[in-house]
């Protein structure tokens, strides 16, 4: 796309105009602003929770598992994992992070009464047992060779279980007291969210002692905001807007090469007509998912035929479904609908160009006949009505394994009937994944998860569509490195 030449004169001006930025204080803008803050119970991105809360075991920037909470860990039968615990570890109310708080932490996922969105991550838990102060084991309904993985990531933050019973569950996603590197100092819905430095961090205390994070749901404002010096980092960058940022002083463009998710269009697959496996082949057939990425995403993404993303373990490198309009509309035809159908269709902005790419797959679908009417609902309406099943029966969404960098993510929280993400209903992928989630040996266990994305390739119960790159732009005055696990650890940052 050329931008206009006045717009690369105004962009030139704002870089002009930038302010130094102050040692210790730090602002973010980003796409979309929280809408809760309980660890557990998320809806949305870990990017702001990663920074208030800890896990047991932690990702480094290699992606390696580190000790977190825990120093060590160990299976102790096919069953039992054992975690030893960090001693003198506070919750930043000064609760101590103990045994009774990883059971805590962990029961309330489970509990079927609580409803939790993220449950699938961690289903394959048995119980936990305290074994003293500083020791747990984590039992398994099966051989889980993921577990210490899990803990790494949502939903398997630790929380403070005196604060919370104190406060209940509503409060605590509001006003959220972790043991992480940063406290929680204010929390406006579609204002910001400020946290401040934990001083007595175990890992020491945080070199930037403030943050704001600012929504800025406009991306050419909050690409203003950047030049301007309101802030120092942006997530989302526009891929329109990337040649106005190239080859700039003061601000640095930072692209992760397929890290970012996997954006895909669910299905109700017991609604008719996609019900019918020729319904939503012919609905496959019709997008130009070429077109999507390379015109509509500048690049920045890449066609994809599986959820699963290329560092993942059990990736199958599934080739994306080449546009056939001609074939589409035979299959429509011998499945009755000759004449087409009328559907649903809901896509949030929240995803590079995602309702320009929305607007194309309508105009896709419309070319054999079937007519998509478009819905663009705010992302916290979109989040709860998805998280729900009140969506629409087709609709626009994105997942991805930045919690394990493993296929299992990708796939079974969205693959499995009967898990909160889940519109799919076929039972030979149900008793694949089951199968996945209890295999030790590696290759026996990579063959499984080939084989689930190889029947979702066959009966297309949900239309992977590409994979983004993730786009951050920031400020040089601060040190920053995109990850593949999409986290924005505050405490490795610094201010020049």
């Amino acid at each position: 796309m050329r931008l206009p030449a006045v717009k690369f004169v105004t962009t030139a001006l704002l870089f002009a105009l930038m302010p130094a930025v102050q040692a210790a204080e730090l602002t973010i803008g980003q796409p979309t602003s929280a809408t809760a803050m309980d660890p557990g119970f998320l809806k949305e991105s870990a990017t702001l929770v990663d920074n208030i809360f800890d896990t047991l075991v932690r990702r480094a920037d290699d992606m390696s598992l580190q000790p977190g909470l825990a120093t060590e860990w160990k299976a102790i039968n096919e069953t039992t994992w054992q975690f030893t615990l960090r001693q003198g570890v506070k919750f930043t109310d000064g609760e101590p992070v103990n045994a009774e708080a990883v059971k805590f932490s962990i029961d309330r996922i489970l509990d079927p009464a609580n409803h939790a969105p993220t449950i699938s991550y961690i289903r394959t838990i048995k119980s936990v047992e305290v074994i003293n102060d500083y020791q747990v084991q984590i039992h398994t309904n099966g051989p889980d060779p993921l577990l210490p993985t899990r803990m790494s990531r949502y939903p398997a933050y630790i929380v403070p279980p005196a604060y919370v019973k104190k406060v209940g569950a509503s409060q605590f996603a509001r006003k959220p007291v972790g043991s992480g590197a940063y406290k929680l100092d204010s929390f406006i819905p579609d204002e910001k969210v400020v946290m401040v430095a934990n001083e007595t961090y175990w890992r020491g205390k945080p070199a930037i002692d403030r943050v704001t994070w600012r929504p800025i749901p406009e991306a050419t404002a909050r690409l203003t905001a950047l030049l301007t010096g309101e802030v120092q980092l942006i997530e989302s960058v526009p891929a329109d807007l990337v040649p106005a940022l190239k080859n700039r002083p003061n601000v640095e463009l930072e692209q992760v090469k397929g890290g970012g998710l996997t954006i895909y269009l669910g299905l109700k697959d017991d609604e008719k007509p996609l019900s019918d496996v020729r319904v939503r082949q012919a609905l496959s057939l019709a997008l130009n998912r070429q077109a999507y990425t390379q015109q509509l995403l500048h690049g920045f993404g890449t066609p994809t035929g599986t959820m699963a993303g290329a560092n993942d373990f059990g990736y199958l490198a599934v080739p994306a479904t080449a546009q056939d309009v001609a074939k589409a509309k035979s299959l429509l035809a011998e499945a009755g609908y000759a004449n087409g159908f009328t559907l649903r269709f809901q896509a949030p902005r929240r995803y590079i160009a995602s309702a320009d790419v929305a607007q194309a797959i309508v105009q896709d679908l419309a070319a054999i006949g079937v007519k998509a009417e478009l819905e663009v609902p705010e992302w916290s309406v979109y989040t709860q009505q998805v998280a729900s099943q009140k969506q629409a029966p087709m609709y626009m969404l994105a997942w991805g394994s930045t919690q394990t960098l493993d296929a299992d993510a990708a796939l079974f929280p969205i693959l499995r009937s009967g898990e909160p993400y889940s519109t799919v209903h076929d039972a030979e992928l149900d008793k694949l994944l089951d199968q996945s989630r209890q295999i030790v040996d590696p290759a026996a266990r990579k063959k499984v998860l080939e084989q689930i994305q190889q029947r979702v390739a066959e009966q297309q119960p949900l239309l992977p569509l590409y994979r983004e790159d993730t786009l951050y732009a920031h400020s040089t005055s601060l040190n920053f490195k995109g990850r593949v696990d999409a986290r924005i650890p505050l405490f490795d940052l610094r201010l020049k």
